[in-house]
Parts: structure tokens; C-alpha cells; sequence
């Protein structure tokens, strides 16, 4: 027989259908018999029959007609919202997406990932939060955890007092508590330290959030349960997530709160969200996902919320978008360098070897796959070969420098988030093999709070010198172009305004490159005296990397209107593949329109790495030509990336973050 979950004011109503025949209208007064039954008002409904009401599906919230059939417009276990007419919507009541989040789609895919504790990369994570993969257990790892619990169960047995498992927490540690209330105990620590505030995580933040927390347990070295994993697992493959406020960790004891908030949906306490649900009483969502909720056995609770997992997936996600963006912001500064007629020579190598940093080689070489006229012949280039410019501003010349630095950033921080994935951050620690438990530190923020802070700050420069090189393209005395690339000024104003919104975000980043992590206040009664604040450190990071996103999107698209005033003449090949692809979405500005969708649609190309994808082949291909030892030495010789499912050359190409799909390719 179907059900439905009807949300009516404040309560959650499970309405059986015998007959799927019966309208949207007969769900909604069902419905209602049930909340006037509950309540000793009757809700203050006088006449049921008198009521005037809509039906909303919880996900997308769209508006059902009474008058279909409940057969032709919802599925079993569907989730929906009964809105009574003159109500105000009820107060605890959330919206079914949450989040703002708009960078990736959800979806439902059959393939997995395997986690032991030791090898999930930044990349995996992030695509897990994107829903390209279910995760599952290796064996290995199910048998640590079951070894670990085993000794924990035998510590409770035997009576012992240790930390967090037969005491209080913080300062209760003292504070020994009787074994008929250690599943008290944990539950009570869910509940009271469920206490964030703000926005909840996007979903793919909070799948994000779930796979690490998951992947740390599966080390073996917290006391979970292998029945307790076991249901976080099948929760992350159903996607059902939490509600988890952004706010509320000082980043030691571990991210206390968001944690807490993230298990007690699991718990089956508190709001949930799923792809089929929405918002919903995390009951009712894991019950319609035929899942049941968790049942914490003693340190169980505390096992689930000692860790730096907020900071570290939001940071794993910080990371991947910076590394994106500066591959991305190279190709951009060469298309503008182009515009403005500037020389290439200022990325001959010999230069560049005599300050050999990575990141500056790295930079000027891809420079030189773009822009090399040997190699790539320019119309552009060709036109002012025999000026009398002898070198070019800064923000051109020095690209190398500047950019270079970003990238050997962002590898520093990429390496210690990496490290922080699979790190044991629990406390006390469970030793099997030892047969004892030890308290220690792990826990505390420090590292990725401040490679977090390092990244914004690194990443920051992209938006910085972007945003001049925008005032280079926009101002007619240093460009030799139109006022504000566009014709007819004064009547229009083209990308004027657009100028500013780069020139605000770069203002906006200095405000947010100010390190969180050199903070810290005593908290919990002076035992934990010492914090990290990676919380802000992360979501800081994450703000810093999109504006610097925005701010390069507004670049490229005054590039590209830069071209049109240098038409007939054509730039270098792969140049003008990124011309193409951003022309395929917004088309040139001939007079003035409506200028934020561009700038988002452009901005949405950088996020999926469309420019980089179009322009990457022709920098390896030049790898591949011009630099013998990047040459792979046999057709094999290629790293395989088994989660990603791509190929990588060795070498001075692998630097360069290339990753090109493998056909036939698979995972388990």
C-alpha cells in the first residue's frame, strides 16, 4: 500500500493510500483528519470542510493540482507540504533546498569508492560530494573496526573509567558515569552540543562532511561500531544528510557542533534532507529510505563528532577550486595579453631557470604552449611584431611570478589537507593491538586552519592582478581599444560597471585574507585553552576562491569583447577555442544588456573547467614536443588514477595537473 509523509504546520503526518485513484485533494484532507485528531483544539480548524488548502512537493516545491490523481503525480513515499490558506508558513519549516549552493547537480550513481582510512585524495572527496560515487568499506578496514570495538566493549565490561567512554566530557571528565546510562551519556552529548547557527552545508558539502567522517572511522582507531558505520554508509549511498549549520566550531575539541548536528540526523533526531524528500524530520526521511536510525552504544557519540572533518572537506573543496582557477587564470591572462599586444619574451626559459621556483616555471611554460608562434602562429602578434614596445606592465610581464606562487601554494596546502583526509583525529584514540586507549591532541584544527588561511591569502593575488588587467582592457589610454570595449560610449557604458564588481571583490578578499586561525579563545571552562578557528579559516577560503573565480569570469569575458575590435586578425589556435567556447555561451556585447547572467554563465565554465578542458591538450601537446624528458617513454607510460578514471604523463606534463578521460576505464 502507498504512503505519503504530509507536512501540516508543525507536524509530519504519515497518510496510507489504499487507492492510488484518489486525488491530490482527498491526500490533503486525510491529512488534515490526522493533525485536527492530534491536537485538543482541533488546530483551531472549526470546519474541515470549510478549509481551502495547496499541495506542495517537498522537493522543488511544486504546486500540485487537487484535482489529479495521486497515481499521476506522485510516487510512493513521496514527501509533500500542505499549505492552509491564511497561514503563514510554519516557523520550523525549511525550504527543501538548501544552501545556495549552485556549482554541482546531484546524482544518483551506482559506482563506488572503496575507503580504508589511508587513501582518499581531496579530488575523491569532492567528486563524492558531487554524488559520482557510492562509497563501501574494504575489508581490512571492517575488521580494524571490529577489533577496536571489541576492546571497547571489554574496557565497559570490566568497569574501567576512561575518558569518554565510562565519563563526562571537557570538564566532566572527572565525572564517572554508571553503566546504565553510558547510551544516555552519548545520546545527551549529540543533543547538547548540536548548538551551530547560520545556513546549513549544501548537500554536496554535507556529503562531503558524511564521506570524510566515515572514512576516518573506517581507520580503526575510534570504537565505532561496525553496525553504526555500517548505517552512516547506507545513508551517504541514499544521501540522506543532516541538517548542518555552517557555524559554530572554534576548531578544537575537533568541529564539535557541526559534527553533533551531523550525527543527531543520523540518530534520527533533528531536520534531513534527500534528493526525494527534501527538508524533513530526519525520522521520517531515513524511514522513507527504508533506513533506521543509529543506536549509540558506549563512546559511540563521542567517536562521531571528534574530528576536523568540517574544516577539512570544506578545505578539500577550497583547495580543488583553487587549483582549477589558477590553471584557468594562466590561459586567461594569455588571451589578455594577446588583446593588449604584449610580448611573449618576458616567458623564455632561460629567464625562468635562473629563478627556478615550480610554480614561476610552471606558469611560463604554459604561457609558452599558448602563445609560442612557432608553434602556435598569431594574426595578433603578427600585427605589432615590429613596434617599438620594449616590455610590458606587471601585470602582464610578471604573470610567471605572481601566478607561480599561487600554484606552489596551493600544492603546500593541497599536501596538508591531503594528510589531514587521512589522519586519525579522535580522542582517546583506540589502540586494538595495544589494548589501550590514550589520550592525545589529534583533534585540534591548527593545521588546516592555517594552510587554509595560507590558500586565501595565495589565491587572492589571481583576483588582485586580474582585476588590473581588467582596468588595462577597460581604459582606452592603455589599450588602444574603446572606452569600456564597447562602441558608441556614453550611450553605452559596457563593461564600466563590471570593472567595479572585480574591483569589489578584490576589496572584499583583503577584508577575508585576514587570518582566523591567529585567534583563539578558552573554551569549556579552560580546558580547551587553546583553539584553531579552522571553521571561519574554511569557509573563508571557499568565499575567497569564488570571488577570485568571479573575478577572472569578468576578465574573460572583456577579453573575448577585446577580440571583436581586433577582427579580422585571429589570435593563436587553442586561444581561439576558448574564444569559441565562451562565445557559444555569451554572445559579443554590441550594445548594453543585462551583464550579470554573462558574467555567471561565464563564471559557471570556470567552475567546470570547460576553459581549462579546451586549452589543456594543446599545452600538452607542446609538453609533448618541446620538453624530450615529458615524453612518456612506451604508449603504457601513463599514471592511471583509478578514481578518476583518467590518465596522466609523468613528468614535467604531470605537473601541470593534466587529466584527459581513458576510454574503457572502470571502477568496482
Amino acid at each position: 500500500m502507498p504512503r505519503f509523509t504530509v507536512h501540516v504546520r508543525d507536524e509530519w503526518l504519515t497518510v496510507p493510500c489504499k487507492d492510488a485513484t484518489c486525488s491530490i485533494k482527498w491526500l490533503g484532507f486525510e491529512a488534515l483528519k490526522r493533525y485536527i485528531k492530534n491536537k485538543p483544539d482541533n488546530g483551531g480548524i472549526q470546519h474541515i470542510k470549510d478549509v481551502h488548502f495547496g499541495v506542495k512537493r517537498c522537493q522543488g516545491l511544486g504546486l500540485l493540482d487537487n484535482d489529479d490523481t495521486i497515481e499521476d503525480v506522485l510516487e510512493d513515499n513521496d514527501f509533500v507540504e500542505l499549505a492552509i490558506e491564511g497561514d503563514t508558513m510554519s516557523q520550523d519549516f525549511i525550504p527543501s533546498q538548501p544552501g545556495t549552493s549552485h556549482l554541482y547537480l546531484y546524482i544518483d550513481n551506482h559506482r563506488y569508492i572503496s575507503l580504508d582510512g589511508n587513501s582518499l585524495t581531496s579530488t575523491d572527496l569532492v567528486n563524492l560530494g558531487k554524488g559520482l560515487y557510492k562509497i563501501k568499506l574494504t575489508l581490512e578496514a571492517e575488521q580494524k573496526v571490529v577489533q577496536s570495538r571489541e576492546l571497547l566493549d571489554t574496557i565497559v565490561k570490566e568497569n574501567k573509567v576512561v575518558y569518554g567512554i565510562t565519563t563526562g566530557f571537557g570538564k566532566f571528565a572527572r565525572t564517572v558515569i554508571p553503566v546504565s546510562k553510558l547510551k544516555e551519556l552519548q545520546e545527551n552529548l549529540l543533543r547538547s552540543h548540536s548548538s551551530g547557527l547560520g545556513s546549513p552545508l549544501s548537500p554536496e558539502r554535507t556529503r562531503m562532511l558524511l564521506a570524510l567522517r566515515i572514512n576516518v572511522l573506517a581507520k580503526g582507531l575510534s570504537g565505532i561500531s561496525l553496525e553504526t558505520l555500517h548505517r552512516m554508509i547506507q545513508a551517504f549511498n541514499a544521501s540522506c544528510l543532516s541538517y548542518v549549520p555552517e557555524k559554530g566550531t572554534v576548531g578544537a575539541s575537533g568541529d564539535l557542533a557541526p559534527l553533533s548536528h551531523l550525527a543527531l540526523g543520523l540518530m534520527g533526531e533533528g531536520q534531513m534532507w534527500s534528493p526525494k524528500s527534501g527538508w524533513a524530520d530526519s525520522k521520517y526521511v531515513l524511514e522513507a529510505h527504508g533506513l533506521k536510525p543509529i543506536s549509540l552504544k558506549p563512546k559511540e557519540g563521542l567517536a562521531l563528532i571528534n574530528g576536523t572533518q568540517m574544516i577539512t572537506s570544506l578545505g578539500a573543496e577550497a583547495v580543488e577550486r583553487a587549483e582549477a582557477i589558477a590553471q584557468q587564470a594562466d590561459i586567461i591572462a594569455a588571451l589578455t595579453l594577446e588583446v593588449l599586444k604584449g610580448t611573449t619574451k618576458a616567458f623564455d626559459s632561460d629567464i625562468h631557470e635562473l629563478r627556478p621556483h615550480p610554480g614561476q616555471k610552471e606558469v611560463a611554460l604554459r604561457f609558452r604552449s599558448l602563445l609560442d608562434s612557432d608553434h602556435h602562429p598569431s594574426e595578433i602578434a603578427e600585427s605589432h611584431r615590429f613596434c617599438d614596445r620594449v616590455q610590458d606592465a606587471y601585470t602582464m610581464r610578471c604573470c610567471p611570478q605572481v601566478h607561480g606562487i599561487v600554484n606552489d601554494t596551493i600544492e603546500f596546502v593541497k599536501k596538508i589537507i591531503n594528510t589531514e583526509i587521512n589522519s586519525a583525529t579522535d580522542n582517546p584514540m583506540v589502540f586494538a593491538e595495544r589494548g589501550e586507549t590514550i589520550s592525545g591532541g589529534n583533534f585540534h584544527g591548527e593545521y588546516p586552519a592555517k594552510a587554509l588561511d595560507y590558500l586565501a591569502i595565495g589565491v587572492h593575488e589571481l583576483a588582485s592582478i586580474s582585476e588590473r588587467r581588467i582596468e588595462r582592457l577597460c581604459n582606452p589610454s592603455l589599450s588602444e581599444l574603446p572606452a569600456f570595449l564597447v562602441n558608441e560610449g556614453g550611450l553605452n557604458s559596457g563593461f564600466m560597471i563590471a570593472h567595479c564588481t572585480a574591483a569589489a571583490l578584490v576589496s572584499e578578499n583583503k577584508v577575508l585574507c585576514h587570518p582566523s586561525s591567529i585567534d583563539s579563545l578558552s573554551t569549556s571552562a579552560a580546558t580547551e585553552d587553546h583553539v584553531s578557528m579552522g571553521g571561519w579559516a574554511a569557509r573563508k577560503a571557499l568565499r575567497v576562491v569564488e570571488h577570485v573565480e568571479q573575478v577572472l569570469a569578468i576578465e574573460l569575458l572583456a577579453a573575448c569583447q577585446g577580440i571583436e575590435f581586433l577582427r579580422p586578425l585571429r589570435t593563436t589556435t587553442p586561444l581561439e577555442k576558448v574564444y569559441d567556447l565562451v562565445r557559444a555561451t555569451v554572445k559579443p556585447w554590441i550594445k548594453d544588456r543585462f551583464m550579470a547572467p554573462d558574467i555567471e554563465a561565464v563564471h559557471r565554465l570556470l567552475v567546470d573547467q570547460k576553459v581549462w578542458n579546451i586549452a589543456g591538450p594543446y599545452i600538452e601537446k607542446y609538453c609533448m614536443e618541446y620538453i624530450p624528458e615529458s615524453r612518456p617513454s612506451s604508449p603504457t607510460a601513463f599514471i592511471l588514477n583509478v578514481h578518476n578514471n583518467t590518465a596522466q604523463p609523468p613528468s614535467v606534463c604531470l605537473s601541470l595537473s593534466l587529466s584527459f578521460p581513458l576510454k574503457g576505464g572502470s571502477l568496482d
